[in-house]
């Protein structure tokens, strides 16, 4: 993985980013409108988190309230039957093994943490189905920590603006909290995946509507509108 030969522009990047967003009708993602909903639960910010997996935000967002109407604590989720907490999870994707992570989760939470979610990282990274994307979610619109979450919209982007140049997602982790302004580590999910889902698809991304296009390189970019 390798941070760029030129320092991205920050500033720039992100006044425009943020320009573009506020003349948006769309809300923020699924998980930080559940956050605002149930006050900045930690339990409800890592279940939605977890649902949000391999999942559209529309179904996260209905799902996530869904369940937490039944289960809004983790005993409520313990003393579920799988049977009817995989019920209540569907259509989110893989709803089975995220209704069993989430039973062994709340189990977990009750036995080690009196109930509570950790505001940890290793703690949370040790959690079932719980990687460095959910962890760092629930650290942000939980606890109000400093993190840099980073799911494939976030990965792709900096990758094809030359940002940086890493494989994986949890390697452009390491290098954005290198290289970016720990002032927008909060903000660059919720700004990219926005943009990655509007704008920056993965696919012939609309680059003739980009207002970042002065600061992107377009790397391996074919085929664009």
């Amino acid at each position: 993985m390798n941070a760029p030969a030129h320092r991205p522009e920050w500033d720039a990047i992100f006044r425009s980013l943020q320009a573009w967003r506020k003349n948006l009708s769309e809300k923020d993602p699924s998980v930080s409108t559940v956050a605002e909903i149930y006050s900045k639960d930690s339990w409800a910010v890592l279940v939605s988190t977890i649902l949000s997996l391999r999942t559209k935000d529309e179904v996260t967002l209905v799902v996530s309230k869904k369940l937490l109407d039944k289960a809004g604590s983790p005993a409520e989720l313990a003393a579920m039957k799988e049977e009817k907490l995989a019920g209540l999870v569907y259509p989110a994707g893989f709803y089975r093994n995220k209704a069993a992570s989430l039973k062994k989760i709340a189990k977990i939470l009750i036995e080690q943490y009196n109930g509570k979610v950790p505001a940890d990282m290793d703690a949370l990274l040790a959690l079932p189905g719980v990687g460095r994307k959910t962890a760092n979610l629930v650290l942000i619109e939980a606890f109000g920590k400093p993190g840099v979450c980073v799911d494939i919209h976030v990965h792709r982007i900096t990758n094809r603006a030359g940002w940086l140049r890493t494989k994986t997602p949890d390697d452009t982790e390491m290098i954005l909290r290198e290289i970016l302004p720990r002032k927008y580590w909060k903000s660059i999910n919720a700004m990219l995946v926005l943009y990655g889902q509007k704008l920056c698809r993965p696919i012939s991304p609309f680059c003739s509507s980009c207002v970042i296009k002065n600061h992107c390189a377009r790397i391996d970019v074919g085929t664009s509108r």
